[in-house]
């Protein structure tokens, strides 16, 4: 299935009690996504807490998503490593077990200099033969792709597109500008908000969608406000951007995805703890959250 633009869902893995994968739960995650109109789920992302996921783990989640999606929307898996060995690896896995495309993070902790990250992408799209969408997310990585390089990687056979987490509303701008130019040649780049608080300014200057977190309690509005941005409907695009800007600010209170999985089991949706060495919610920024979930609750108590 093409990627196409559009509200895509960086997925939680679901937990029990006892930090065991709740498989079930996850299920139920995949169709509440699908029922409530989201364009795609990104599984097996740093919302995922793909760090402390193993392989076996990993390859079932995989298994699941596509069994249930059953190809009514784009499936995204996470598949990225600082090693390029283990990239290839993982992202043909995703190939041969039915995904759609991979999100490839930049090579984290080692900090490879500009030549090593785009030899290290060129490998990743010639040797797994699956579209790939790159994640570029300075903060966790310790190295931002500046717009130079950034060029560079779009013109890569396979590489499709960028999860743009930089955080910097200039480089997102001259980001959009260069994928531009690349569909003018006729080719394609997807240019994906990586923040949830940036999806308006981000799609007003020509960008493809969101990967979301907070889409995976509000999966609706989040698709809500892609589709208005997306038809120019600006109007109502900023009416749903600060309805749900509150939310965003308390869905980042703490370490991502700390407080959305606290989210999710309030509003009654599988979520669980995170593994370690991610920690429980403090007291009082869950006394924060659930006077959000209060306000955001809908009165069918269906979300």
């Amino acid at each position: 299935m093409d990627i196409q633009r559009g509200a895509f869902t960086a997925l939680i893995t679901p937990m029990k009690a006892n930090g065991d994968i709740d498989y079930d739960g996850f299920r139920t995650l995949i169709d509440f996504q699908i029922r409530k109109g989201i364009n795609g789920i990104v599984p097996l992302g740093t919302t995922g807490e793909t760090p402390t996921l193993d392989e076996d783990e990993e390859e079932q989640l995989i298994k699941i998503i596509v069994k249930e999606v059953q190809g009514r929307v784009p499936i995204i898996v996470g598949a990225g490593s600082n090693s390029t060995k283990s990239a290839v690896a993982y992202t043909t896995r995703a190939k041969r077990l039915g995904a759609d495309a991979a999100l490839v993070v930049t090579p984290y902790y080692n900090k490879p200099n500009d030549e090593g990250i785009f030899l290290h992408f060129e490998t990743v799209a010639k040797e797994s033969g699956i579209p790939i969408i790159i994640y570029n997310i300075a903060s966790r990585t310790g190295k931002n792709i500046g717009v130079p390089l950034m060029e560079r990687l779009s013109r890569i056979p396979g590489i499709i597109g960028v999860k743009e987490s930089s955080g910097d509303i200039n480089q997102m701008g001259d980001i959009i500008a260069l994928a531009r130019k690349r569909k003018a040649e006729g080719g394609d780049f997807f240019v994906f908000s990586g923040d949830d608080a940036l999806t308006l300014p981000m799609l007003a200057l020509g960008g493809d969608g969101i990967i979301s977190v907070i889409s995976n309690l509000m999966p609706a509005k989040v698709a809500a406000l892609v589709k208005a941005c997306l038809e120019d409907d600006f109007a109502s695009a900023r009416n749903l951007h600060y309805e749900l800007l509150p939310f965003i600010k308390a869905a980042f209170v703490e370490t991502n995805p700390i407080p959305i999985k606290a989210a999710l089991d309030m509003a009654g949706l599988p979520a669980g703890p995170a593994r370690l060495p991610l920690g429980p919610l403090s007291d009082s920024n869950r006394t924060l959250l659930a006077a959000m979930i209060k306000e955001y609750a809908p009165v069918s108590g269906e979300w």
